[in-house]
């Protein structure tokens, strides 16, 4: 039963206050008739035996609290999915931001998903293809794995973004068999920001197997909020329901934390780490932990969140907590960026807790595991060289030292600057591995098998 309420008390920021309540259940949604006739939607933050915090999507501002009406729907927030979503893009709340019709909802889902029984979940095991060395070949992306990227302010995470939006794929994929998906979400970023998203996966003729969500700076707080939400919902619904293999994106993941904190502000919440709300991990944890593969489903989640790092400080609480939850981090080098490098993928740092489950024989191919560790200590080896060519001078090093510096060189300029435009098979990814690792004499092979060696060392 829908009950109405005159007595709404008190409004702050996206909160209303609405007292003498009765019945009144956590996350139901709520309709505020205005003076003026026009309806505004919120859901309820906090019920109290007799009163109720209402978070309001839209902006409040000339409410007249003692002539508008607050009226209790009696069920929580739901997003219409179908297919039909593929190639459309939508704003935070869900309604479509492209001038295209209303979609005809196959069913209606709680935006806030169901938590999985980990008995169900299946370990992620098979590699995903996004055309990018640095990860492919280096820190493996695998389908059901969340792997957020480390960015910093102005460094370029966006074509990033769309760059793995554009070229990811599960490997054997055969035509007519099982799709590849998109779900693109994007939160309080900028209009020309979103401009250059839609012209990117429309340039790449990706779209029509892409849904987006689309927040800007201007729009509402709270739509930060629930977007995410929104595009996760519609990512279970494809991948458990029409057994789609979905690539969630999630960008910028400070500005949904930054939401967080100033709705925390609002309710007066005793702050935590740098004032954002002590249950800032809790919070993220509900939307990273929705990636996935389930028993007996064809389909799958994997999911990319996006961050920058206040003043590039990987302490911050938000890649700190997000660092716990997720299995690795991509980061993001701004002295790469300044050299000019596309994608400025920091490799030393950067690592994928589930790689050595994505690759080998009959996955991606059985020299893999070796090239990986042995391009991991040779890069790591010619940064210390590097560091002691400046300080001592080249002509100090050794013949072997010589070779490692050349090898750090080519290596970054090759291997990590493979530009925006780029898509790198992980066959011609692990053959410039394999070119790379020829300009170190074989006595420094030690993490390479013989037969690999004798197989794909080119004399």
């Amino acid at each position: 039963m829908q009950k109405i309420y005159k007595t709404i008390k008190e409004a702050s920021g996206p909160l209303v206050v609405v007292e003498n309540t009765e019945g009144i259940k956590y996350e139901e949604l709520v309709e505020f008739e205005l003076q003026d006739g026009s309806i505004k939607r919120g859901r309820v933050l906090e019920a109290q035996e007799h009163k109720a915090i209402v978070q309001v999507f839209e902006d409040i501002r000339g409410m007249n609290l003692r002539d508008s009406k607050a009226k209790f729907l009696g069920k929580t927030m739901t997003l219409g999915v179908s297919l039909d979503m593929l190639g459309r893009i939508f704003d935070g709340a869900g309604k479509p931001k492209d001038k295209g019709p209303e979609i005809i909802a196959e069913k209606y889902l709680d935006i806030n998903g169901a938590p999985l029984n980990p008995y169900c979940r299946e370990y992620p095991n098979d590699f995903i293809q996004t055309g990018i060395s640095t990860i492919d070949g280096l820190n493996t992306l695998v389908r059901g794995q969340k792997l957020p990227i480390f960015s910093g302010a102005g460094l370029p995470h966006s074509a990033l973004a769309a760059q793995i939006a554009r070229q990811a794929k599960v490997l054997g994929e055969e035509k007519g068999g099982q799709k590849f998906a998109v779900v693109f979400a994007a939160m309080g970023i900028t209009f020309e920001e979103s401009e250059f998203f839609i012209s990117e996966f429309k340039k790449a003729n990706s779209l029509q197997n892409s849904v987006l969500f689309v927040n800007l700076a201007n729009d509402p707080v709270i739509e930060r909020i629930t977007l995410p939400r929104l595009a996760l919902t519609t990512a279970e619904f494809l991948a458990f329901e029409k057994g789609l293999h979905v690539l969630v994106i999630l960008t910028d993941m400070t500005n949904y934390a930054e939401a967080l904190r100033e709705v925390s502000a609002a309710r007066k919440e005793v702050p935590g780490r740098r004032g954002y709300p002590g249950y800032l991990y809790t919070d993220l944890s509900t939307l990273y932990e929705r990636a996935g593969r389930i028993k007996g489903k064809e389909g799958s989640i994997t999911q990319i969140p996006i961050l920058t790092m206040p003043e590039d400080d990987i302490t911050h609480p938000i890649p700190d907590l997000s660092g716990y939850i997720t299995e690795g981090q991509i980061i993001l080098s701004r002295d790469l960026h300044n050299k000019g490098f596309a994608p400025p993928v920091d490799v030393l740092p950067s690592l994928s807790r589930l790689k050595d489950k994505g690759i080998g024989e009959g996955k991606t191919r059985e020299d893999h595991s070796g090239v990986l560790n042995q391009l991991f200590a040779f890069y790591a080896r010619g940064r210390e060289v590097r560091e002691l060519a400046l300080i001592l001078g080249e002509s100090a090093l050794n013949e072997v030292d010589r070779a490692y510096l050349k090898f750090t060189d080519e290596f970054e300029n090759k291997f990590v600057n493979q530009g925006n435009e780029t898509n790198r098979s992980i066959i011609e990814t692990l053959g410039l591995g394999w070119e790379l690792i020829s300009l170190l004499p074989k006595s420094e092979m030690k993490r390479l098998k013989e037969e690999h060696i004798a197989r794909y060392l080119k004399a």
